[in-house]
């Protein structure tokens, strides 16, 4: 790939006419231009799809509509705000962001480049983002969009998660940035590679680079951009007893480091490998001494693990109160109250519990 001063240009400024006269991609973020609400769709949008963290920065927005609303909020209101986003830590990185701005920096949200980088949850993407579409400072993002126009329209085949092309697109990122209009730029390529240069079935009948894109001319669309690592995911066995007595529910809140750290969940039992309903149920009847019967299962996939839920019912006056110490008993009424993960919601809302 050779970027000449008149390749980059054309490449610029053509982004730019499209954006201006063609860009129909309407989010509710766009119209605003305090460092606050872009940071928070930020922190929404990372590893969520637009059409999921929509719904939740709106309710984020009108609850907290400034830093210090969010940082005087009570920690499981804002978590059960976040319930079904998953990646609860961006949660804690949230509240903890906004409590050291509110804080420390007098509710002053940062102005440099530098020292938004500094903040909890924020890595060079994120960063890049606050500061050109809050300040118009020229720091060019790169996300998976950015990623895949870059690399089909320039044709580089270097992987993406490789740290020399991580380097290289960061570099063709910033050599490409209209400096001068660095927010437009930024939401221009992002939009671009979501509307556009799509990952399945882009739209290169009638897309303004169809007569210079490297891959469109190659035929190579359909495998850039490259990956090198593919992901590996651990399977995890997680047995919930739903443990009702008096009609309440007995949940505990999860403080060990990992995944769902602080939300709430039901009496668990975690097995290495998988185990069949019969054997879970002779299990806990030995344990609780109480009649168990199975519920169901469900799976969840995260970034890096696949959660395989199986459910049982223990409904007794009388429960033994072994391993019962660090948890509470919740009526039903009360259950919304609380913050729990996906899993847990979805069979919630099955058995009509909430």
């Amino acid at each position: 790939m050779i970027l000449t001063a008149k390749a980059s240009a054309f490449f610029t400024q053509t982004l730019l006419n499209w954006h201006l006269q063609s860009n129909k991609r309407v989010l509710p973020w766009k119209s605003y231009s305090s460092p606050y609400i872009i940071w928070l769709s930020e922190i929404i949008l990372q590893q969520t799809r637009i059409e999921q963290g929509i719904p939740y920065f709106e309710r984020f927005l009108k609850a907290y509509p400034d830093i210090n609303a969010l940082a005087n909020a009570i920690d499981e209101e804002v978590f059960r705000l976040w319930q079904g986003l998953g990646y609860y830590n961006r949660c804690r990185n949230l509240l903890n962001t906004a409590r050291y701005i509110s804080n420390e920096l007098k509710g002053q949200f940062p102005t440099s480049y530098t020292e938004v980088l500094q903040l909890k949850g924020v890595g060079d993407y994120t960063a890049a983002a606050i500061v050109s579409f809050a300040y118009g400072l020229p720091y060019a993002v790169v996300d998976g969009n950015v990623y895949r126009v870059l690399a089909r329209y320039w044709g580089i085949e270097t992987p993406i998660d490789s740290s020399v092309g991580k380097k290289q697109f960061q570099k063709l990122a910033q050599d490409l940035l209209d400096k001068e209009n660095a927010g437009s730029y930024n939401q221009a390529i992002m939009d671009f590679g979501a509307t556009i240069c799509k990952p399945a079935q882009p739209l290169c009948a009638t897309c303004v680079f169809i007569k210079t894109c490297s891959a469109f001319k190659a035929k190579t669309v359909d495998l850039l951009p490259i990956k090198a690592k593919k992901l590996k995911r651990v399977s995890r066995f997680f047995h919930y007893v739903i443990l009702i007595s008096n009609n309440k529910v007995w949940i505990h809140q999860r403080q060990q480091e990992g995944i769902w750290q602080h939300l709430f969940e039901p009496y668990l039992i975690e097995t290495k490998t998988h185990e069949k309903a019969d054997k879970m149920i002779s299990c806990v009847s030995s344990t609780l001494a109480v009649p168990v019967s199975y519920e169901g299962s469900s799976v969840q996939k995260l970034s890096h693990q696949t959660i395989h839920a199986q459910f049982y019912l223990v409904k007794s006056q009388d429960i033994k109160s072994v391993a019962l110490e660090d948890g509470i008993w919740v009526s039903f009424d009360e259950l919304k109250k609380y913050a729990f993960p996906k899993t847990i919601v979805s069979f919630f809302e099955k058995k009509n519990y909430f």
